[in-house]
């Protein structure tokens, strides 16, 4: 998934970054309300973990323009107010999810997980095409029941392609939900990603390419 995290704490949104690109998460960091917004507006996000105490914006009015403009991200809100009166304020303002600090990263990150198959359109919790078998929740993917050991990053191109259901994927597309917002366009990191996926999977070649649209797994 392509999340945001807003918090401006540096140290504590490096911290989170990293547990979730350990996640095989792409992330981006904002350490401002004003920062978030702008990339809010220009990246097509799943999640934005949001601490509500944030500079510049305030985290409940970054949240407020994300309900008023209609935005499907979720929203999971970080706070030091542990107040059953906080929460509901939080939450009755347009966020999915409310986690008190301090927390723990491994709730965190399911709770993401979780917000994460609410942006998207249904799936199974195991993703199965072509004799191929991706448990997330394990990070696991088989062929043919071998075992494939995938990088983070081979490991999102596969999900996002067997997310499609045999539609093509552009390199695009693959490059918004797989890389962070540093991520070159031009590095040709998306052919690279996918020639040793498909060098893992071994033969048959599974993945093919559509010649002016993208990947895809028929």
């Amino acid at each position: 998934m392509r999340v945001l995290v807003a918090e401006d704490e540096p140290i504590l949104a490096g911290a989170i970054a990293e547990w979730l690109r350990d996640e095989a998460h792409a992330v981006d960091v904002a350490h401002d309300g004003e920062a978030a917004l702008e990339r809010l507006g220009v990246h097509d996000y799943d999640v934005v973990v949001l601490d509500r105490d944030l500079p510049l914006v305030h985290g409940d009015d970054v949240c407020r323009e994300l309900v008023a403009a209609g935005s499907q991200v979720r929203v999971l809100m970080l706070t030091a107010a542990a107040e059953i009166g906080d929460r509901v304020t939080g939450l009755s303002m347009g966020a999915d999810d409310y986690l008190t600090k301090p927390f723990a990263f491994a709730e965190l990150a399911a709770r993401i997980q979780a917000l994460g198959r609410r942006a998207r359109p249904a799936v199974p919790p195991v993703l199965r095409r072509s004799g191929i078998t991706l448990d997330p929740a394990r990070r696991e993917v088989f062929r043919d029941s071998r075992f494939v050991p995938l990088s983070k990053k081979e490991f999102a191109v596969l999900t996002e392609l067997l997310r499609a259901d045999g539609a093509a994927v552009s390199a695009e597309q693959l490059l918004e939900k797989a890389w962070d917002e540093y991520a070159d366009p031009f590095t040709g990191a998306v052919r690279l990603a996918v020639l040793k996926l498909r060098r893992k999977l071994g033969e048959p070649p599974i993945v093919e390419t559509v010649t002016g649209v993208g990947y895809r797994i028929p």
